[in-house]
């Protein structure tokens, strides 16, 4: 669909005028493939391209600037990031050549050749810091602007300034801005603004906590970014106590930034153990709170990263036909959006589905490839059961049960021949056994030490003894026994009861984060934990998504799955590296960072010491804070989010808020808009506007997990959907030898 007018024979064509609002990460892939595809016409198609952008970090965006603090990372390994299409993408049309479309390893490693910084000096599983990933950000804008201000009638225009509106005007949009320029009338305008926050006085929670601190001499700080302008040292300084309302990836940073960010420092022990050194800048103490309690995981080191397309997860149960069967079973019909869609219950028919995959990977990564396959063939006949009817289970827990029951049972077996063998009851080389033995040994201690002790395999009493005396430097227990997967132990790996005191729960606090640690290190392959989740909650999340998006869900379901499913998968698979959290326990073990509060903390506001209280109802703790910040990520919202563009685009009619509608119950209104496939806005009288295309938060609600950085060696949803935008006005060719 191309609706911009061509030129008569004879004279210049007028350019296709694009408006792109927010010029962060993604304003840059889209540049890359815009310059490819200019570049590689043979017939010129002139653009004029106006991009806006608040902060005016053009590239990396206010996000990923280069000039924040130096101790937020980034949360995705290097060899994991790219800034172009590549030869994965299909339908991608012409690349760039590869010396100018660099991944972010490769432009590390020439940076450092350059430099011989060794910030720069990475390997594909090393974690950067954000500002690392902002200056390449910034560099690739650039280069990808050269390219597109070469091209014969194209022209690229960068303007500081905060689009507030669209007004129609014929068959363009003029954008509006803040300062009150003169606007920009666009054919076509691609808004990518990015992760926002809400206006706290139409927030619920945060409202009357506004409210509290307008009266008293306490700090509301309702968002953490930027973080340099939100806590200052006048309200987060010594003398003060912060609470922070969040434990994940923006908890994380906050933690680093009151304390490294300050000037403290980190050093490791003779035994490797992380300790930190007060600067003296940092506030007296920092208090984490949030319903679990718990910081994001560790994520695990990346060993599918050496052959991504063979090693990431695919599994047999978790599968989009199994969705599409579910649907046709179970699925109850609904109109969504002037569609019929048979929605699912996340929990009674998608969930069990994915505790089965976790159990077969768990399993199978502690015994091997023959255990998987026995495994599989053993549960099919209660997997076709479960598609065909599953209504026909009291609960999700009993569907989940008898689903996994013949991996359970298989498990059980294996681990009591498993432990004879390692008993000294059975011998090692047994064929029956040989392969689950290995494994085993291999998880437990690691390929080397399982080695060493299966060379005495031959002497009974030598093997027994051996393995009696070896320890795992992961902290695994030694009977395969004792090795079962639960869904409870891994959403609540701290126990929630029982403890003494605060710093009993402080003690199984930090065990618990050695273990993880620990456990991450070893890799998301070879350890049975980590292997389970980052298979079925990242490699299998595509899955997910299919059941979700566009109303897959049931209004109720699909409520319970953003506020309690979504907050597990962030846990689970998108965590901080190993070498955040050695700093998150070592400030922990340092005493600035108090976890006491634990789970179920909440804050209340105490008027009679004029200061909020954060209540840990588990550990029985209280903890007056001068500076409260909300370090949770806000879940879009047009009508709460402080930028003003989306309220007006909504009093225009120009978008509308999308509904999940209920079936004999309320219906679910999660904040995003209401778009089409396409990524169009649908107008307050059900039409589809076309001009006007959202990327990014603004589509969460109607659609699932729409945020991520672009990924090489990947058909990434996000470069799939630039080319979405860009075939709706780009006159199609056949691209020049």
């Amino acid at each position: 669909m191309t609706a911009h007018s061509t030129a008569t024979p004879g004279t210049q064509p007028e350019p296709i005028r694009l408006a792109i609002v927010g010029g962060g990460p993604t304003c840059t892939y889209v540049l890359e493939r815009l310059a490819a595809l200019v570049r590689a016409r043979t017939t010129p198609t002139p653009l004029d391209i106006v991009i806006f952008d608040l902060s005016g970090e053009f590239g990396p965006g206010q996000v990923h600037t280069p000039g924040q603090t130096k101790t937020s990372y980034l949360n995705r390994i290097v060899g994991q990031v790219a800034f172009a299409a590549d030869e994965s993408v299909v339908d991608a049309g012409p690349l760039l050549p590869s010396e100018e479309r660099p991944t972010l390893l490769q432009w590390c490693r020439a940076q450092f050749e350059e430099t011989r910084d060794p910030v720069f000096d990475m390997t594909a599983e090393d974690w950067p810091k954000r500002w690392v990933h902002g200056l390449a950000l910034k560099d690739q804008f650039t280069r990808y602007v050269e390219i597109l201000r070469a091209a014969e009638g194209t022209t690229v225009t960068l303007r500081r300034a905060e689009v507030v509106d669209l007004e129609e005007r014929g068959r363009r949009f003029a954008v509006l801005t803040a300062d009150g320029a003169a606007p920009y009338e666009a054919d076509y305008v691609l808004m990518l603004t990015g992760h926002s926050s809400n206006r706290p006085e139409l927030d619920p929670c945060q409202a009357p906590l506004a409210a509290f601190a307008s009266r008293h001499r306490t700090h509301l700080i309702p968002s953490a970014y930027p973080l340099e302008r939100s806590l200052p040292p006048r309200t987060t300084g010594p003398g003060t106590v912060v609470g922070c309302l969040g434990m994940g990836l923006t908890g994380i940073d906050v933690l680093l930034y009151l304390t490294e960010g300050r000037g403290g420092t980190f050093e490791r022990d003779e035994d490797g153990r992380l300790h930190y050194h007060r600067s003296g800048a940092e506030p007296d103490a920092i208090v984490p709170f949030s319903r679990s309690g718990l910081f994001t995981f560790a994520r695990p080191y990346n060993e599918k990263e050496r052959d991504i397309a063979s090693l990431e997860y695919k599994g047999p149960f978790l599968t989009v036909a199994a969705v599409d069967a579910l649907r046709e079973s179970v699925g109850r019909p609904n109109t969504v959006g002037g569609v019929t869609k048979r929605q699912l219950d996340f929990e009674a028919h998608i969930l069990p589905l994915v505790l089965l995959e976790m159990a077969l990977i768990y399993y199978s990564t502690l015994y091997g490839p023959g255990f998987r396959e026995n495994a599989v063939q053993a549960t099919r006949p209660a997997y076709e059961k479960f598609l065909a009817d599953a209504d026909a289970y009291d609960s999700h827990e009993e569907a989940g049960a008898l689903l996994m029951a013949p991996v359970e049972e298989l498990a059980t077996r294996t681990a009591a021949a498993v432990d004879a063998v390692l008993e000294g009851a059975g011998h090692a080389a047994q064929p029956l056994h040989a392969e689950s033995v290995r494994t085993f040994l291999t998880v437990v201690h690691g390929p080397e030490r399982a080695a060493d002790l299966l060379r005495l395999a031959d002497d009974p009493e030598a093997f027994t003894a051996a393995v009696a005396a070896a320890e795992s430097p992961w902290r695994h227990v030694t009977h395969a026994r004792d090795h079962r997967f639960s869904w409870a132990r891994t959403i609540t790996p701290v126990r929630r009861e029982g403890y003494a005191d605060r710093d009993d729960y402080v003690r199984g606090f930090l065990d618990f984060l050695d273990r993880d640690i620990r456990w991450a290190r070893q890799g998301n392959l070879s350890n049975p934990a980590k292997a389970a989740a980052d298979a079925a909650w990242r490699d299998l999340r595509s899955v997910v998504i299919e059941a979700v998006d566009f109303g897959g869900l049931s209004a109720s379901s699909h409520r319970q799955f953003l506020s309690f499913y979504t907050p597990h998968h962030n846990r689970l698979c998108q965590g901080a590296s190993v070498e955040a959290m050695e700093k998150v326990t070592a400030l922990i073990e340092s005493g600035i960072v108090d976890v006491s509060a634990g789970p179920d903390a909440h804050v209340e506001c105490d008027e009679e010491a004029g200061r909020f209280r954060v209540t840990g109802p588990v550990t029985g703790t209280r903890h007056l804070v001068d500076a409260l910040v909300d370090a949770r990520v806000h879940a879009f919202d047009a009508e709460r989010d402080i930028m003003p563009i989306y309220r007006n685009l909504l009093d225009r009619g120009i978008v509308r808020k999308w509904v999940n509608p209920g079936l004999g119950e309320p219906d679910f209104v999660p904040g995003g808009l209401d778009l089409t496939p396409e990524f169009h806005p649908v107008r307050a009288d059900g039409t589809p506007e076309r001009r006007i295309t959202f990327l990014g938060p603004p589509s969460e609600g109607v659609m699932y997990h729409q945020i991520g950085a672009l990924r090489p060696n990947k058909d990434h949803h996000v470069i799939r959907d630039i080319l979405c935008w860009i075939n709706g006005f780009m006159p199609h060719e056949t691209p020049a030898a």
